[in-house]
């Protein structure tokens, strides 16, 4: 797969040289692993039509869902070496990578709603956490929502006991390995385009998700259960190759950032919404059963989750997950 990625961005590189290049459109290709009618799906087709109408067509963004190029593992690679320009992989996705203060979002209820999550990526926090990502030769754009994750499965999800045993596909991630791991669930890392075969199959016995995700991929079609426990946030971050963006004229750079800026705010908005229009429409399929927890089940899952913080406090950093939670705390009060 590298001598493919390797490949592709070496024919990336040779369309930018010669006499033409100066008159042909600056291209962008942006990849990404979910559905078009999700919240990423939409703040990505926004981004490309502001990016291609403020340049007056010098830029044209070539926007690939659904894993069309690359899967989740694939991505990230493509991107440093060039043979993609711009993503919006989820936040777990930086911990294999070497940016393991990322997963810090990963924690089980440690964001309460998305108006605590917005207050905190658009603050000093979230700002130094997208500096981390410059040694690895990719700039960060912005934070992107989908939303909070639900547990899924061919069985009644109610109490903590009611995992064990079971098969959970997981994003790469050691903070969400140990939340599972402290259900007594057995984790396995999965490409997010893997995930309804498996589940149809067998070979996974749930998976956690957000309601735009669950419906888009069809997942409730193959889990007869969904717990509605708004656990964990799953958000994005909007990542360019940073050797390309530094070497873009400062104008088209300038449209660029303002055309990000705005469907990061439309993309935001949409979040919720497209959430709870994918939670009606599962509902009307009447293919899941969908299961709401009562406040002291909810409080049973929390503490349940309460061990995570310190398994891996040495991995993600104490003094982040500190800093992060007083910054969510902050932003309830």
């Amino acid at each position: 797969m590298r001598k493919l990625i390797l490949a592709a961005a070496s024919i990336a590189a040779l369309t930018l040289i010669g006499p033409a290049a100066a008159q042909s459109p600056i291209v962008i290709k942006f990849s990404h692993v979910v559905a078009t009618n999700t919240p990423k799906g939409l703040a990505a087709e926004k981004f490309k039509e502001l990016a291609e109408k403020y340049t007056d067509g010098k830029v044209k963004v070539e926007v690939y869902p659904n894993s069309q190029l690359y899967k989740d593992k694939e991505e990230l690679e493509a991107l440093q070496l060039g043979a993609v320009q711009m993503l919006a992989p989820s936040n777990a996705k930086f911990g294999p990578i070497g940016v393991k203060e990322f997963e810090v979002f990963d924690l089980p209820y440690i964001l309460p709603d998305l108006a605590t999550v917005r207050k905190v990526t658009d603050g000093p926090l979230g700002t130094r956490l997208l500096k981390l990502l410059e040694p690895k030769g990719m700039t960060g754009l912005a934070y992107w929502d989908n939303g909070f994750k639900q547990m899924s499965a061919n069985k009644k999800l109610i109490s903590p006991a009611d995992y064990r045993g079971l098969k959970f596909r997981i994003q790469s991630s050691k903070v969400l390995e140990a939340q599972f791991r402290g259900l007594g669930v057995v984790p396995q890392v999965m490409a997010f385009s893997e995930v309804y075969q498996a589940l149809q199959t067998g070979v996974v016995d749930g998976q956690e998700n957000t309601w735009s995700n669950i419906y888009t991929q069809k997942m409730h079609e193959v889990q007869k259960y969904i717990t509605n426990t708004n656990h964990g946030y799953i958000g994005y971050i909007v990542v360019v190759n940073k050797k390309f963006w530094d070497g873009l004229p400062a104008d088209i750079r300038a449209q660029c950032e303002k055309a990000m800026k705005e469907a990061t705010a439309y993309g935001n908005g949409q979040s919720q919404k497209e959430n709870d229009d994918a939670l009606a429409e599962i509902v009307k399929t009447g293919k899941s059963e969908i299961i709401k927890l009562t406040p002291e089940q909810d409080s049973a899952m929390r503490k349940a989750m309460e061990s995570v913080y310190k398994d891996v406090a040495g991995r993600v950093g104490q003094g982040v997950i500190d800093e992060f939670m007083k910054e969510a705390k902050g932003a309830t009060n």
